[in-house]
């Protein structure tokens, strides 16, 4: 398990991640300040691929400079407001969440399905033998 690229991946992840909460920012800003833009923007982001925020930006450098840079700021801003709060929001999450599923399969696993026979009928007792 390389330690290292496993965290090089997950900050990839989440600047594309916080790359596409930027353009959301930044269209809703738009849609109230400049609604021409923020459809053309809109638009532009479901034609490019999206889920990769540096391609995504590359492409938008080539048509709307003041668009990419725009989202830029936002994207570094969004970055600094979780960056103190999100280690301790990422292990208490994956905490509890994986509390959760060993729950819920701890629950499956001890469910009794009580609409199944059961697999040896000799060992229950029979109506005669109680009776």
């Amino acid at each position: 398990m390389d330690l290292k690229q496993i965290a090089k991946d997950t900050a990839k992840t989440l600047i594309s991640y916080l790359t596409y909460q930027a353009v959301r920012t930044v269209i809703a800003q738009l849609s109230e300040t400049d609604p021409p833009c923020a459809f053309w923007l809109q638009n532009f982001s479901s034609r490019e691929k999206i889920q990769d925020g540096e391609a995504y930006l590359k492409a938008l450098f080539q048509e709307r400079q003041d668009l990419a840079f725009r989202i830029l700021t936002v994207r570094e801003h969004l970055a600094e407001e979780i960056a103190d709060v999100l280690p301790e929001m990422l292990r208490t999450s994956t905490q509890q969440a994986n509390m959760a599923q060993r729950r819920q399969q701890l629950e499956r696993m001890t469910q009794l399905d009580l609409s199944v026979p059961s697999a040896h009928p000799e060992q229950e007792p029979n109506s005669e033998e109680t009776g």
